[in-house]
């Protein structure tokens, strides 16, 4: 009996935790942290559409571009550290449940899951590359690594083609969402100004319509490597990014997206303030 009432207490200790202070701040510092992440990836980007950049303009050529900065090494450490807290966070979500009135249903809290599982394997890239043990490969590469060992499985081409299919609608719904301000629901609308408001609206709707659209493109960059059986024809998120400026519209459609993804970065650190968590 005694067992029992100790397990409940740790439990109700540990949801409470999860609920409390604690989850709020791995949330914001997580936030904050992916902010960092897509301003500098978009910075980047637009340093490629006018021929200035040197960089890949993925999450290896942000922590780079991070690393060259006054204090480069304590900033790695403090973005990796965030991270670990975007994972920690979305990990109570899976065990406890996000807020909202379904937030306990299995469709809160597997895709939470399946977040906890995504920034955790960032997380520990950019801890590793803080560390000097590597961490910052090119995405372009690890894509293509990634899709010909996945071919070599059995089925492998269908796995592929379906997990492009897959990302293909999360980047058609993550736009969908943010054209529709869904992202409204989450916020602390009663504490934005007219004019912060506006201003979130700008980056929110203007940020998530260009992660959507990479996201979207790069999952279409997958599925015809797997019609096609060719690994190399997958692409990273640099890869994907210039792929734009190959478009009749040329290095014009690769500024409005890279412009994008840094308002996606900004609207993130408006998510670390506002956020209902």
């Amino acid at each position: 009996m005694n067992a029992r009432v100790l397990a409940q207490t740790g439990r109700g200790r540990a949801r409470r935790a999860a609920n409390g202070s604690t989850a709020e701040g791995a949330a914001r510092a997580g936030l904050t942290a992916r902010g960092v992440i897509y301003l500098l990836v978009g910075v980047l980007a637009l340093q490629i559409a006018f021929g200035t950049g040197n960089r890949e303009a993925d999450r290896g050529g942000a922590l780079a571009e991070l690393a060259d900065k006054p204090f480069g090494a304590v900033l790695l450490w403090a973005l990796g550290a965030g991270l670990v807290g975007m994972a920690l966070w979305r990990l109570s979500e899976a065990l406890f449940g996000a807020t909202g009135k379904d937030g306990h249903t299995a469709k809160k809290r597997l895709p939470a899951a399946a977040r906890c599982v995504f920034y955790a394997f960032v997380a520990y890239s950019v801890l590793a590359f803080a560390a000097g043990s590597g961490g910052g490969g090119s995405s372009d590469r690890q894509s293509r690594d990634v899709t010909a060992k996945v071919m070599e499985m059995p089925a492998g081409q269908w796995i592929v083609g379906l997990a492009g299919a897959g990302i293909v609608v999360a980047g058609v719904v993550i736009a969908v969402q943010a054209l529709r301000r869904s992202y409204h629901k989450k916020l602390k609308l009663g504490e934005l100004s007219p004019r912060t408001r506006r201003l979130v609206d700008v980056t929110g709707v203007g940020g998530g319509a260009a992660r959507g659209i990479v996201f979207a493109v790069a999952g279409g960059f997958a599925v015809r490597a797997a019609v096609d059986y060719e690994p190399d024809r997958a692409k990273g998120l640099d890869d994907t990014l210039r792929s734009f400026a190959e478009t009749p519209l040329g290095p014009w459609l690769l500024v409005l997206v890279a412009a994008g993804l840094v308002l996606f970065g900004v609207f993130s650190f408006a998510l670390a303030r506002w956020r209902r968590v």
